[in-house]
């Protein structure tokens, strides 16, 4: 048997229901479904609630109830879930909503020839010895497929959409796999509302705290003595912009985060650094700019110039591509509507 067997029950409904659904699962391994059900069933109850479905479960099999396009998707959500089960991984409620966002947007997802069967949500995914990261969303998978084939990839958008992070982890993937030799993670060192030199000690532990976030999905990615094994022989480099310059970065994954913080100098520099069997990742925020007043942003500048240059691919992430707390995409509304107002572009209602 298959992860999940479908079948659509026959339905004798009133005259204006007919665009209700009722749709049965059947999973072939009750301690999965238990997992796939959550702790008292709370996965169930957050897709119920975020799609407006019905879900009843007993023992391995679930019925769902809901308009058609709902509970199709419902189906959807729950067949993605079970499969990243199915290999091992453990699922949290932030899955589940990924699951959720991933299953609303297939219809329009843009996927590789795939003999799945029609419907099954295919989701795109890096996986490292430690873990196995999944897309949350249409644009995070689109952001994948890109790191995957392109060799110049710009990952724009606000706080929490995983543009970093999945950055880091794809490098690391292509670490492990020998596709690369080293990977290089750096950030322009310019602070918001402070001064490097207000910071105690040297250039390194003044540096450090701005790379503490490219620190953190490594470890993430990769058990921490192999991490601090490949820093101390400079497998992994992690420096600042400003000791980038006159260097050629060949057979190695290059990140740089923060970008929106580059001036057009900095960026033209780092994006010439490209050497031999090399992929480099560009990340920002351009709602988030500390250079100085009247300082351009090498990142927007970058996005100008490089815009329809062959082999590079943009994508830009919006607050529905948040995956951290619910709270943080409401507080990236809030300052993106305030924006607008104050540029008086208006609000959509």
């Amino acid at each position: 048997m298959s992860a999940a067997e479908v079948k659509n029950l026959p339905q004798n409904l009133p005259s204006g229901a007919s665009d209700i659904a009722h749709i049965v699962l059947t999973f072939d391994n009750n301690k999965l479904a238990s997992a796939l059900y959550g702790q008292f069933d709370e996965n169930l109850a957050r897709l119920e609630q975020k799609l407006g479905v019905d879900i009843r479960s007993r023992g391995n099999q679930l019925t769902i109830k809901g308009s058609s396009s709902a509970a199709e998707q419902a189906r959807r959500a729950l067949d993605n879930l079970y499969g990243i089960l199915q290999k091992g991984t453990d699922i949290g409620q932030s899955d589940v909503d990924g699951a959720v966002r991933m299953a609303i947007a297939s219809d329009d997802q843009l996927t590789l020839p795939t003999l799945e069967r029609k419907g099954k949500v295919s989701a795109a995914q890096i996986s490292t010895r430690k873990k196995t990261i999944y897309a949350r969303s249409l644009n995070q998978d689109a952001y994948m497929r890109a790191l995957e084939r392109s060799e110049l990839v710009f990952g724009i958008g606000p706080a929490g959409t995983g543009k970093t992070y999945l950055a880091v982890a794809h490098a690391a993937m292509l670490l492990e796999r020998g596709m690369v030799e080293r990977i290089v993670l750096s950030r322009p060192a310019v602070e918001a509302g402070e001064r490097l030199g207000f910071l105690p000690g040297d250039m390194k532990e003044k540096v450090d705290p701005y790379l503490r976030p490219l620190y953190d999905a490594l470890y993430d990615m990769m058990p921490a003595d192999k991490v601090e094994r490949a820093i101390a022989a400079e497998v992994i480099e992690i420096a600042p912009l400003a000791f980038m310059r006159g260097r050629t970065l060949a057979h190695a994954a290059v990140i740089l985060d923060e970008a929106q913080n580059t001036t057009p100098m900095q960026m033209k520099m780092f994006l010439t650094r490209l050497g031999e069997n090399s992929r480099m990742i560009v990340t920002g925020d351009p709602t988030q700019i500390d250079l100085p007043p009247n300082t351009k942003s090498g990142l927007v500048e970058a996005l100008r110039i490089l815009d329809g240059v062959t082999g590079m691919v943009t994508v830009r992430f919006n607050e529905g591509d948040v995956v951290r707390h619910p709270l943080v995409a409401e507080i990236v509304k809030a300052y993106d509507r305030d924006g607008k107002l104050a540029r008086g572009l208006g609000v959509e209602s």
